[in-house]
């Protein structure tokens, strides 16, 4: 299971957001190996006296956070900065304008499929890839 989060400081059309949220989707289930259903992705905009960032190209900036089971190997999240990195160059956004963090709380942490932590529960998917 991954939950994402996409906040930029630039508006864009619906396209647009609907192009990073499958962008982000794609990514996260070619590099983890999540169920194709497992598709947590909120899109959030930010006035940009609200979020600030190094100068360079503020305006650009993306700040993709992934909250996600633990268990993954370097090499997959490797794979998944990779392929979101290249998705949004498909958009126009240049990888210096990319920030993605990973947060991987304990299967305790997650109350899920009714507030059940995700420890007691078969996930029917390999956290291990």
């Amino acid at each position: 299971m991954a939950s994402a989060k996409i906040e930029v400081r630039k508006s864009r059309s619906a396209a647009e957001i609907a192009d990073l949220i499958d962008a982000v989707y794609q990514a996260v289930r070619e590099a983890l190996k999540v169920p194709e259903d497992d598709n947590h992705i909120r899109y959030i905009e930010h006035k940009p006296e609200h979020f600030v960032v190094p100068p360079g190209n503020p305006e650009n900036r993306t700040f993709v956070e992934i909250t996600l089971f633990p268990g993954r190997s370097l090499d997959a999240k490797r794979k998944l900065y990779q392929s979101i990195v290249r998705r949004f160059g498909e958009l126009g956004i240049v990888p210096s304008d990319i920030f993605i963090v990973l947060i991987e709380p304990s299967l305790e942490n997650w109350g899920i499929r009714g507030g059940v932590p995700a420890s007691e529960i078969d996930l029917g998917f390999k956290l291990d890839v």
